[in-house]
């Protein structure tokens, strides 16, 4: 009976190190942590992971310039520098561990809502990531919108939900879906409707059709979200200052999540829940 115990602690021994060392094996090619890269090197992974999620979202390559991939590489900065540290409470402060485990709690309901609509679950998990860190935000803030996405109430209605029901996170996950399938319908044409359905999502349909109408040429044409990003002087203060980050800003947050090991998360992709 003891040497059954002591094969089976060996067993368990010898299964523990073989995990430790697969978790190790999946931090990056090169081994290191996203925090412990040089300049190329993190430039190469943001890129290589961007385009990732990019085909994993859509089934198509996207063809991001060096521009935006660095702008989705300072979204990643910002928020691997809030790993293992805290700089205060509520969204955009708290330590970055906080929020993937809000968002690992939250994962199934956001990943059924979304794949009930045909929509990429990547967009359910991390779009209520860069609105509002997954907490539920019942206060309205300065333009009124409330809940876990965001909803301004006349949006809520046009969707059939009451202020009540922007709170519940079932609910409101599907009346995103549903607002993000319109807006892939409105841009089905352009290669990269996802990216565009996500600035719409935060810019408005009818705003990002027009920039797109005034910015859009035969040279630029390949990648849309980087033509506007690139000629955001041209457009006004409000995509200057708020819309311009927000694309960037959920591929940041979808590298993270989707790779929460290489960057010192020992917990495994949002998407795995």
């Amino acid at each position: 009976m003891k040497l059954q115990k002591k094969l089976l602690l060996l067993c368990a021994l010898i299964l523990s190190l073989t995990i430790n060392t697969h978790v190790q094996a999946q931090i990056t090619p090169s081994g290191k942590l996203y925090q412990q890269m040089g300049p190329a090197e993190r430039s190469a992974f943001v890129a290589e992971q961007a385009r990732r999620i990019g085909r994993e979202m859509s089934g198509n390559d996207y063809e991001f310039t060096s521009d935006f991939v660095g702008d989705i590489q300072q979204a990643v900065n910002q928020y691997a520098r809030r790993i293992g540290k805290s700089r205060g409470d509520g969204p955009g402060k708290e330590e970055a561990r906080l929020v993937f485990e809000r968002g690992q709690a939250q994962a199934p309901v956001l990943i059924a809502a979304f794949k009930s609509r045909n929509i990429s679950p990547l967009i359910g998990l991390y779009l209520p990531w860069i609105e509002s860190e997954y907490v539920n935000i019942e206060s309205p803030n300065s333009m009124g919108a409330i809940g876990m996405f965001q909803f301004l109430p006349q949006t809520g209605e046009r969707f059939g939900l009451s202020t009540q029901d922007l709170l519940d996170v079932g609910k409101s996950a599907d009346a995103a879906a549903r607002y993000i399938s319109d807006s892939l319908e409105q841009f089905k044409d352009d290669p990269m409707k996802e990216a565009l359905a996500l600035l719409a999502y935060n810019r408005g349909g009818q705003r990002t059709a027009r920039d797109l109408k005034f910015l859009l040429n035969e040279q630029n044409k390949r990648c849309s979200i980087c033509a506007l990003t690139a000629d955001r002087s041209k457009l006004d203060e409000t995509f200057r200052y708020e819309n311009v980050f927000y694309v960037p800003r959920f591929f940041a947050a979808a590298i993270i999540g989707e790779n929460p090991q290489a960057f010192g998360l020992q917990m495994q992709p949002l998407s795995s829940h």
